[in-house]
């Protein structure tokens, strides 16, 4: 099919606001491959892990021991098999707060960088997700399934997309909901657009979202519809405006309303780089900026997908690294950035058996050489991934 550059510079921009992400066709998942199935480290075999500096949310210990035991950490290393780390770096494992799951390869890609849990935040048919739960040391996830749009999207115009996606009303928040649990969803995504969902929709699906107890994850990629979000009382924003920053009142409202923010930034420097007129990445580093000046809760996420038709793809796992380093740039210092790939989104997302390096939490670990406190690109240099006590050597 032939496209006019005007159509295709049309279409970029208006899938950016849109959707930026939202998955598409999803492939099923393969089998697990044996290079993340139980070996040594896992369950009923018990690992220590001698002379070893341990991230504890706000320093680096002096060196100590870490036991993995049945895919927890554990308490007592005798009889364990010890690995001596000679002063190397244990962190939590990773999680990143926006991912789009596509199949088994994306745990895969995932695990092999360090990031442990994966927080999908849109994925079709149901049956996909299914298939990718509770994979034996591969990277743990949780997902929105399908996200609700306005008519008239690009999401709702795709032929594959979910009829019962497609929110024409308030009146459709409760079935909308009630929909998504039934599907499986551990939390509710809400695209909104400018235009797109209407102030009464938003706050009437956030509403049909919370008494089911249920968080609520916003799209919102301009000002005007984070306000849309704040207005509605929902959990968490996803991604910042590239075409202005957040005044300097709608960052305070973040921090009030305990609203977590999801910059996504890879994403936003993904589309920045593509021309478009009025889009500068310079905004989207300012609104973390103020973000932070305000207090607002900042997590690290990447929008990493392989969705057709999305111009900006960042690659799983490792782009997690690179949004750690791009969060160091907007202001954040080390040690914030680091909470925002571990308690932080643990916190947030009431995973309540990960995010710190504690007995009777899951061994979710990342081994490194280095400081990340001094250079987050530390974080790189990944020596050992364990994902619920079991090994996964660490990617290429």
């Amino acid at each position: 099919m032939c496209i006019s550059d005007k159509n295709r510079r049309d279409f970029i921009k208006s899938a950016a606001a849109a959707g930026i992400a939202v998955a598409g066709v999803q492939a099923l998942a393969a089998p697990a491959t044996a290079q993340a199935r139980e070996q040594s480290a896992g369950f009923g075999g018990t690992v220590a892990l001698t002379n070893v500096r341990v991230f504890d949310g706000t320093e680096l210990t002096a060196p100590r021991t870490v036991v993995i035991e049945n895919g927890r950490i554990g308490i007592s290393a005798f009889g364990a098999r010890r690995i001596d780390c000679a002063g190397a770096v244990l962190l939590p494992g990773l999680i990143d707060a926006h991912i789009h799951l596509q199949d088994v390869n994306t745990l895969q890609q995932l695990a092999g960088y360090g990031v442990t849990t994966g927080l999908d935040m849109a994925c079709f048919p149901p049956s996909v997700v299914e298939s990718l739960r509770r994979k034996p040391g591969l990277t743990d996830i949780r997902s929105a399934c399908t996200p609700a749009v306005a008519p008239g999207s690009p999401q709702s115009q795709s032929p594959v997309f979910p009829a019962d996606g497609v929110v024409t009303g308030p009146q459709q928040a409760f079935p909308f909901v009630r929909a998504r649990i039934a599907e499986g969803a551990d939390y509710i995504k809400i695209v909104i657009d400018q235009p797109g969902l209407e102030q009464d929709t938003v706050t009437a699906l956030t509403a049909a979202a919370h008494s089911s107890g249920k968080l609520v994850m916003a799209h919102a990629t301009s000002a005007t519809t984070a306000e849309r979000a704040l207005n509605a009382g929902v959990d968490m924003i996803h991604h910042v405006p590239l075409d202005g920053a957040l005044p300097s009142g709608t960052a305070a409202r973040y921090a009030t309303g305990g609203v977590a923010a999801v910059p996504t930034l890879t994403m936003m420097e993904g589309f920045a780089q593509l021309g478009i007129p009025g889009w500068d990445y310079a905004n989207a580093e300012a609104c973390v900026a103020a973000l932070r000046r305000a207090g607002a809760r900042i997590l690290a996420g990447t929008d990493s997908n392989h969705t057709p038709g999305i111009p900006v793809q960042p690659a799983f796992g490792v782009s997690l690294h690179h949004e750690l380093e791009l969060l160091v740039r907007a202001g954040l210092t080390t040690r914030e950035a680091l909470r925002a790939a571990t308690s932080l989104p643990a916190q947030s997302f009431g995973l309540r058996d990960r995010g710190v390096i504690r007995p009777g939490y899951r061994a979710d670990l990342l081994l490194i050489d280095g400081d990340p406190l001094a250079d987050i690109r530390a974080t790189r240099s990944i020596r050992q991934v364990w994902v619920g006590g079991i090994e996964h050597a660490p990617a290429g």
